[in-house]
């Protein structure tokens, strides 16, 4: 028997985990019932991947398929998530194991975008000449990741009229949403739109919304509009769909069984991974030297 193991991050923040439950119940219609679906968590929240694993097995799952509920490449679907399926090969070495790609650059993640500024009254082809995008992603330690937010800024700002479309993050790395909001106002911009780059609500999503009276105050000459985050966009079932799809047929393109940047990194990680799968309220030590809102914003989920 075939399972889909999805794999969310894990927040501290209850409705969070239960938006990527239902979201995941919602898809799982779309294969036969044959296959098992399920689904586990990172950190913060259980089952965990190993434990989730587990269930599979338990309920008969010969070949299992990990797709990786995740915007963009980075330590955790890097490194954390391929470490726990060797030890799950080690543990089950008649049990096949597929692992899917991360949501990624991906073109339905720019319409999920277009969708969330329209629901706020935007006009994407006439948009007011003094309006910026502040696209706003979690920010992280990976560079990879990191770069990928500006891409996908640029891409969004090409396939759209906006004048001034900017990358900011959370937390952990530069720019932060201040810099962010500041770099925008020197551009010219006296409206402001936040546009988070985040899958679901969680104590990020939470605290940006609380954060947003404070940039009024702070700028009582601009105005500041936040748009929605992805959440149940029926473009996501799009993408996640096919990532399951290209794992079912052995497409996925990539190979993490001889990643050398993961082999190289798991002599360094080892034992952090092990906290993962025992330890849910653990901080992880990402560069963090930023002394404000942001910090921790890696694991404040």
């Amino acid at each position: 028997m075939k399972a889909i193991l999805f794999v969310g991050h894990g927040s501290k923040d209850r409705e969070g985990n239960d938006q990527v439950r239902q979201f995941i119940e919602a898809m799982r219609g779309n294969w036969d019932e044959t296959i098992l679906v399920q689904t586990c968590f990172l950190e913060f929240e259980r089952p965990t991947v190993n434990q989730g694993i587990d269930v599979c097995v338990e309920k008969g799952a010969d070949h299992i398929i990990l797709i990786p509920i995740m915007l963009l490449q980075a330590g955790h679907s890097k490194i954390h998530i391929p470490a726990a399926i060797d030890e799950a090969k080690k543990q089950y070495p008649l049990v096949k194991f597929t692992y899917g790609r991360p949501i990624g650059v991906h073109e339905e993640t720019l319409e999920i975008l277009k969708t969330r500024l329209t629901e706020i009254a935007e006009n994407l082809d006439h948009p007011d000449p003094d309006t910026a995008v502040l696209l706003l992603g979690r920010g992280g330690s990976d560079p990879d990741a990191n770069s990928d937010l500006y891409k996908i800024a640029r891409l969004l700002w090409e396939k759209t009229n906006f004048k001034i479309v900017e990358p900011a993050f959370m937390g952990v790395t530069d720019p932060l949403v201040n810099e962010g909001i500041e770099r925008c106002l020197k551009l010219g911009a006296k409206k402001v739109i936040i546009l988070p780059y985040f899958l679901f609500t969680g104590i990020l999503i939470k605290r940006l919304e609380a954060m947003m009276d404070s940039f009024q105050n702070q700028y009582s000459s601009i105005e500041f509009k936040l748009a929605g985050y992805f959440g149940y966009h029926p473009r996501l079932q799009t993408i996640l769909k096919e990532r399951v799809e290209e794992a079912l047929r052995d497409e996925v393109k990539m190979n993490c069984d001889t990643c050398q940047y993961r082999l190289n990194a798991m002599e360094h990680v080892h034992h952090h991974h092990h906290d993962h799968e025992h330890d849910h309220d653990h901080d992880h030590d990402h560069h963090q030297h930023h002394e404000h809102a942001g910090q921790n914003a890696g694991d404040e989920r």
